[in-house]
């Protein structure tokens, strides 16, 4: 047996392959707070709470009875003659009822096992990390507890599991980055940038990415992106992780390049650009420090239309040389 709640809730028979779904949002509920609180009693007033809110029925007590008793019905039996002990999943106690696991799991124990396998091995066998990660996130059929989402104690464990699986991207893309598959993750992280503007992880990892495809001018766009989305959305810049990124690529800094590959941008521009002073934080420091900060950006543009500039250069003579390369046959 496995209870799944990375998705809409559903408990699936693993030697039948028989899928069990709840009928009824309340249901769900139901049967997501009892998964999500398994193996500790939940009171009748939480879980009344958890199905109506702040508008429970007249005789909401007994309407939860009900919603149990059909849940109770809804979970599988050994088969006459079977041999297999009776299990009884749902339990009444005194104050509430509690779901009794047994041997059967749920598929977020089985993310969470995988997510952490991939996390210890990211630093020295960052292909195996991705393997692993990739088969933990293979499990999310959908936003966690999907549909059961009606009170604290759904809502909370869907933010949290939500905020694992974004952690588990991150550690993915980062060992993808480290295996040398920059090439492959570009598409995913553009589609991540826009999922979840306020993280700015993602607009580092997809700066790497396209940096190591040669691609700089993309990757300093990103960040001013990211930038403008943070500004608009938030009123803050972005933080330095970011910022040491932009400065990074700005300087091609060998740190950026795949161990043992050469950089591609730094062979086409070897000039190394200055690293950016540190300025007073935005909002502070009253005129003076508003024009230091003003003055650093303008140097910065300044830099990057230059490089592009190069790098436009060189382009064009590549352009020429292939161009030339026919008529110099004939």
């Amino acid at each position: 047996m496995q209870f799944r709640i990375l998705g809409p809730v559903e408990i699936q028979d693993e030697r039948t392959g028989l899928r069990i779904l709840p009928t009824g949002a309340k249901q769900r509920a139901l049967l997501g707070a009892l998964v999500v609180k398994s193996g500790h009693v939940v009171s009748v007033h939480r879980l009344i709470d958890e199905l109506w809110g702040e508008h429970p029925p007249a005789n909401a007590t007994n309407a939860l009875q009900a919603h149990v008793a059909r849940l109770r019905r809804l979970l599988p039996v050994p088969e006459p003659g079977s041999g297999e002990p009776h299990h009884e999943w749902i339990v009444t106690r005194s104050l509430g009822y509690v779901l009794r696991p047994g041997r059967s799991t749920t598929d977020a124990q089985r993310f969470n096992e995988l997510a952490a396998q991939g996390r210890a091995v990211a630093a020295d066998d960052p292909q195996h990390a991705v393997e692993l990660l990739r088969s933990a996130l293979a499990l999310w059929r959908g936003p966690a507890l999907e549909g059961s989402v009606r009170g604290d104690i759904c809502a909370a464990e869907a933010a949290q599991l939500e905020e694992n699986r974004l952690t588990a991207l991150e550690t993915l893309y980062d060992a993808c980055l480290r295996a040398a598959r920059h090439d492959e993750i570009i598409g995913e992280l553009e589609e991540l940038t826009t999922d979840h503007p306020m993280r700015e992880r993602f607009y580092d990892l997809l700066m790497v990415a396209l940096y190591r495809c040669g691609r700089q001018a993309e990757a300093l766009s990103v960040y001013d992106r990211a930038r403008k989305r943070l500004v608009h959305e938030l009123g803050v810049e972005p933080g330095p992780a970011l910022r040491g990124r932009m400065d990074a690529i700005l300087r091609h800094d060998p740190g950026l390049a795949v161990p043992g590959v050469p950089d591609r941008m730094a062979s086409v521009l070897p000039m190394p650009l200055p690293t950016r002073a540190p300025g007073p934080a935005s909002g502070t420091g009253g005129p003076d420090a508003t024009v230091l900060s003003l003055s650093g950006e303008i140097a910065r543009l300044q830099h990057r239309i230059e490089r592009l500039s190069l790098e436009h250069e060189e382009l064009m003579r590549r352009f020429d040389r292939l161009v030339a390369q026919p008529a110099a046959g004939q």
